[in-house]
């Protein structure tokens, strides 16, 4: 199959567009070039796109492929009319149906963002940010009852970015320990960790993969050696066994696939995408 360009046009940051159309083109066995045009949101713009557009398929003799999120008509109706390109109008997709099925007309908001200020979820997760960020690699073991899920497991394994993961995708303060070798000769999780165990989910790692990460951070050191860990991986899974923490591996698992574990088995309270 040749190879295709596919736009990404909206009216906000096009996050959604993005998001929704990867996951169709997942089916497919290509690579297209991806090009984002966030902020369409007048008709001199979606000129501007069209012209774009029409370009590339001038010069690759193929059509376009195009995912859009465009909440106004006469935007659309702009690269609708213009476009030399396989157009996909996910709100017609989608909203129009409902429209229909609920009785009333939808209330064409532009971008997921447009009314951010007055976002309380919007906030919430900002501040969900700065408090992961706040309490990322053990450096912090106050609030710890704010938390809503509390990673642990030995470096490099993964806590960080799906910390991160998990505040700026559904807004959850996730605090991360490390496990070091201190814990691992007392045979105990840090005290500060005891009261919160029920919050507590362990992350691990093959040695193999773990070695590999280690020694692209410190090259031919005895933290990055697979004999260490080997040593750090086994005690750290021992240790999760010893505590009843519920814990994966994420040698083979996306931050994607990782956070839904985790969600899946805290189900914190407060929750939001």
């Amino acid at each position: 199959m040749p190879n295709r360009t596919v736009f990404f046009v909206s009216d906000g940051t096009g996050i959604t567009a993005e998001t929704f159309g990867n996951a169709i083109l997942a089916q497919f066995e290509m690579q297209p070039r991806h090009v984002r045009l966030p902020f369409i949101d007048s008709v001199d713009k979606a000129q501007q796109a069209a012209e774009q557009i029409n370009e590339v398929f001038r010069n690759e003799g193929v059509k376009p492929i195009v995912f859009t999120t465009l909440a106004k008509d006469e935007v659309l109706q702009v690269l609708a009319e213009s476009c030399h390109a396989v157009l996909l109008d996910m709100f017609s997709t989608f909203v129009k149906p409902l429209e229909i099925e609920f009785g009333v007309k939808s209330n064409h908001r532009i971008g997921r963002f447009s009314d951010i200020s007055k976002s309380r979820a919007y906030h919430d997760r900002i501040e969900a940010i700065n408090f992961s960020l706040a309490h990322d690699d053990g450096q912090k073991n106050t609030d710890l009852d704010k938390s809503d899920v509390i990673l642990v497991g030995v470096s490099r394994s993964g806590k960080t970015p799906t910390s991160l993961y998990l505040a700026m995708q559904h807004g959850l303060k996730a605090s991360n320990y490390p496990l070091i070798p201190e814990d691992f000769e007392r045979q105990q999780l840090p005290s500060a960790l005891l009261p919160y165990l029920d919050k507590v989910f362990g992350l691990t790692i093959l040695p193999e993969r773990l070695s590999e990460i280690r020694n692209e951070r410190r090259p031919n050191s005895k933290y990055a050696s697979l004999a260490n860990c080997q040593q750090e991986v086994r005690e750290g899974e021992s240790m999760m066994r010893r505590y009843g923490i519920r814990w994966l591996s994420t040698t083979t698992k996306s931050i994607e696939e990782i956070a839904t574990t985790i969600l899946q088995e805290i189900r914190p309270e407060r929750l939001v995408y």
